[in-house]
């Protein structure tokens, strides 16, 4: 079955397609990454035009909806649930209402849930619609200066060593730039492993992309995993682009 969102009717071939205004539809909004200012108009009108929110942390998504003044109905939709969550949403489309799903910072389905969520919805034959908006990948690769066009986004790799090296060795055997995630617990060790394989590929380190201590390290690989070793304490979020073999950044 393939779903048209800008047709309505049914076709041959199996083919169904569906108008937004004649059915209830799944829209995917884009929230901020951090700074609360960082969010669409269209955005805003989307969360307050619906009749349901879905989101990652009721909670988390609470304070976003206070800060605009919006009150809504939340239901939990999460990584451990958003098989069965999904689910409970396409019977709310069935019933005639509109939902929209966020997670807690972001683009949904980009290293967060909403993949399974967007297949269970479009099996169900209804429409989705992208409300885009931030993302840590967008920003990172924005300031990097990045000499080069293929970039691939690999968002978080295995907390295990052995798989996490695995991978490296492969990102890096391609020699084009590619972008990872990275929690404050391990960052150090994957930046100690990307040394030891590529030590003078360069690397864009963001952290707490669009906060209040938003920083930006630039350098060798060995020479940032170094730098974030010394360190005492390491806080925050962390989005690291990792340059393309032999080329440059405009620093």
């Amino acid at each position: 079955m393939v779903v048209d969102n800008a047709n309505c009717g049914s076709l041959y071939g199996g083919i169904q397609v569906c108008r937004l205004e004649h059915m209830s539809t799944l829209y995917l909004v884009a929230t901020p990454i951090g700074n609360l200012g960082d969010i669409t108009y269209r955005a805003v009108e989307t969360l307050k035009t619906v009749d349901v929110i879905a989101c990652e942390d009721t909670r988390h998504t609470q304070q976003l909806l206070t800060h605009y003044g919006i009150s809504k109905r939340l239901i939990a939709t999460h990584a451990h649930n958003e098989e069965a969550s999904a689910k409970g949403i396409v019977a709310l489309l069935e019933a005639g209402q509109s939902v929209a799903f966020v997670s807690d910072a972001g683009t949904p389905g980009i290293s967060d849930p909403g993949s399974r969520l967007v297949e269970v919805v479009r099996e169900g034959g209804y429409p989705i619609v992208p409300i885009p908006g931030a993302s840590a990948f967008t920003a990172l690769v924005s300031v990097a200066g990045l000499v080069g066009k293929t970039i691939t986004f690999e968002g978080f790799l295995s907390p295990k060593s052995g798989r996490r090296k695995g991978r490296l060795e492969v990102l890096l055997g391609r020699g084009d730039a590619f972008v990872i995630y990275e929690s404050p617990f391990r960052v150090v060790k994957t930046l100690a492993e990307i040394a030891a394989l590529a030590p003078e590929r360069r690397v864009v380190v963001g952290r707490e992309m669009t906060k209040k201590f938003e920083e930006f390290i630039i350098g060798e690989a060995s020479e940032v995993a170094s730098l974030l070793s010394e360190r005492t304490s390491i806080k925050g979020e962390f989005a690291l682009l990792v340059g393309p073999a032999g080329d440059d950044y405009d620093t």
